[in-house]
């Protein structure tokens, strides 16, 4: 008698364990009755896209690359392509819109003749938000100073003379960021800018001093 009541037990409690029904709540059920929390995310979901840290921060960029001046005959045609820098600081005063503060040189050569200019802009940059590679177009103002040397020829006195003037410039490019802080940067820019210089005879030219700069940089927020 008392092995059938262990054995009728025993198998009371198999069925007990094994039978469907209100044994055990559904999952999630508390949440579906207002409990508090709210269910644990899907299991392979992907991350949220990292917010940059620049946004909404000060940021410092650098770049150096090369410039390509234009070919006009009142310009600098005949000038090889030349080197380029600048620095600047700015802030992502929001996810699509960049304000930047650059200053920088760039300079080309023909023969012993030298032109420089050293731009000290501020401008503006529209951007297309994006976690890893952000695109963006910009413009810009600024001081333009500039210095021209040529050589004297039988017909040309020469110039030794420096101007300032108003510039400005437009530019395209990228950012690939590598972390929320940092990202590398390739730009290229053109600037507009005319200054008008004194020959050693004394007579005034203007000359077109405008061209291409292509620079690879970086930018990193603090």
């Amino acid at each position: 008698m008392r092995k059938f009541v262990v054995l009728f037990l025993a198998v009371l409690l198999c069925a007990m364990y094994a039978a469907p029904g209100q044994a055990q709540p559904p999952a999630y059920d508390r949440y579906e009755r207002g409990g508090p929390g709210g269910p644990p995310p899907p299991r392979m979901a992907e991350a949220p896209p990292p917010r940059h840290a620049a946004y909404g921060q000060t940021y410092f960029f650098a770049h150096v690359g090369i410039f390509d001046p234009n070919t006009d005959a009142d310009g600098l045609d005949g000038y090889d392509t030349g080197l380029n820098f600048d620095l600047g600081v700015g802030s992502r005063v929001s996810p699509v819109l960049a304000i930047d503060g650059t200053f920088g040189a760039f300079s080309a050569e023909r023969n012993s003749n030298e032109a420089t200019v050293v731009p000290v802009t501020v401008g503006a940059r529209l951007i297309m938000p994006n976690p890893f590679i952000e695109p963006y177009i910009g413009a810009g103002f600024g001081l333009y100073f500039s210095s021209l040397e040529e050589e004297a020829t039988p017909t040309f006195s020469g110039i030794d003379d420096t101007s300032t003037d108003l510039g400005g410039y437009l530019s395209i490019g990228a950012d690939f960021w590598l972390n929320p802080r940092i990202a590398l940067n390739l730009e290229g820019k053109y600037h507009f800018v005319e200054p008008s210089f004194d020959s050693n005879a004394g007579n005034s030219f203007d000359v077109n001093m405008s061209g291409w700069t292509v620079n690879l940089g970086v930018r990193a927020s603090f």
